[in-house]
C-alpha cells in the first residue's frame, strides 16, 4: 500500500507486481530519468547561449557595417561634387590665363580685370582642391573603417558556423542517445503490468519525472530520505510481490537485495 499524495486524487489502494517486474520498473526509471537528463542536455547546451550572442553581436556589426558603407557612399558623393565645382573653375581660369598669353584682350582696362580674375580664380581652386583633400582624406578612413567591419563580419560568420556545427554536432549524438533509450523504453514497458505502469505514470508526472525509487541502505533513492524504523518493518512484513511507496515522497519503493531489510 502507499500514502495519498500529497494534492493527489490518488487513493489507498493495493498493487502486486511480482519482484521482477518491480526491478523491470527500475529500469524503465532510469531509462526515463536518462531521457529527462538528454532532454535537459538539450535545452542546455552552451552553445545555445553562445549563437544567442553572436547574433546580438552580428546584429550591432551589421549596423555598424550599415552606418560605415553610407559614410563612404556619403563621402564619395561629397568627392563627386567637389571636383564637379572644381572643374568649370579650372576651365575659366584656363581660358583667361590663354586669352592673356595670346593678346586676344587688348584693352588694358579688360586685360587688367582678367589678370584680377585669374588671381581670384586661382584663390577659388586652391580652396575647392583643399576642400576637397579633406573630403578624400575623410574618404580613405571611411573605406578603411568599412574594410574593417566586412572583415570582422566575416570572421564572426565564421565563428558562428563553427559554433552551429559544434552544436549540431552535440545534438546529433544526444538525439541518438535518446532514441537508443526510448528504443529499450517501448520494448521494456510493455512487460509491466498495466496498473503498476498507470500508477508509476500518474506519479511520475507530479514528481519531476521520477515515479519509481529504490530502497537503499534503508533510503528512498528518490527523495534522499531514510525511512524510518517503523515503516521499515512494515516494509519487511510486506508480501514481496504487493507493491510499496515511500511515505515521505510518495513515489512506489521497490526493495532489493540493497534495501537493507
Amino acid at each position: 500500500t502507499g500514502p495519498q499524495l500529497p494534492g493527489s486524487p490518488i487513493q489507498e489502494v493495493t498493487i502486486k507486481a511480482s519482484t521482477d517486474a518491480q526491478k523491470l520498473l527500475l529500469q524503465v526509471q532510469a531509462l526515463d530519468s536518462a531521457l529527462l537528463q538528454l532532454a535537459h542536455r538539450r535545452r542546455t547546451l552552451p552553445e545555445h547561449g553562445e549563437l544567442q550572442r553572436l547574433a546580438v553581436e552580428a546584429e550591432e556589426l551589421d549596423d555598424a557595417l550599415v552606418a560605415a558603407q553610407t559614410a563612404v557612399s556619403d563621402l564619395e558623393a561629397d568627392q563627386e561634387r567637389a571636383e564637379a565645382d572644381l572643374e568649370p573653375v579650372r576651365q575659366r581660369l584656363a581660358r583667361n590665363q590663354q586669352r592673356i598669353a595670346d593678346g586676344t584682350v587688348t584693352d588694358p582696362k579688360a586685360l587688367n580685370s582678367m589678370i584680377e580674375e585669374v588671381e581670384h580664380l586661382k584663390k577659388r581652386i586652391s580652396d575647392l582642391e583643399d576642400a576637397e583633400l579633406e573630403v578624400m582624406e575623410a574618404l580613405e578612413d571611411a573605406i578603411a573603417t568599412r574594410n574593417r567591419r566586412q572583415a570582422e563580419s566575416a570572421e564572426l560568420t565564421e565563428r558562428k558556423q563553427a559554433v552551429t556545427a559544434r552544436r549540431d554536432d552535440q545534438l546529433a549524438a544526444i538525439e541518438s542517445d535518446a532514441t537508443a533509450r526510448r528504443q529499450d523504453r517501448e520494448a521494456l514497458a510493455p512487460q509491466l503490468p498495466a496498473e503498476l505502469l498507470a500508477l508509476y505514470t500518474k506519479i511520475a508526472t507530479g514528481h519531476g519525472g521520477v515515479g519509481a525509487a529504490e530502497l537503499v541502505q534503508r533510503r528512498c533513492t528518490g527523495c534522499r530520505l531514510e525511512v524510518n524504523a517503523a515503516d521499515l518493518r512494515t516494509f519487511a512484513a510486506a508480501a514481496v510481490d504487493e507493491v510499496q511507496r515511500c511515505e515521505e515522497c510518495g513515489r512506489i519503493l521497490v526493495r532489493t537485495e540493497q534495501s537493507g531489510i
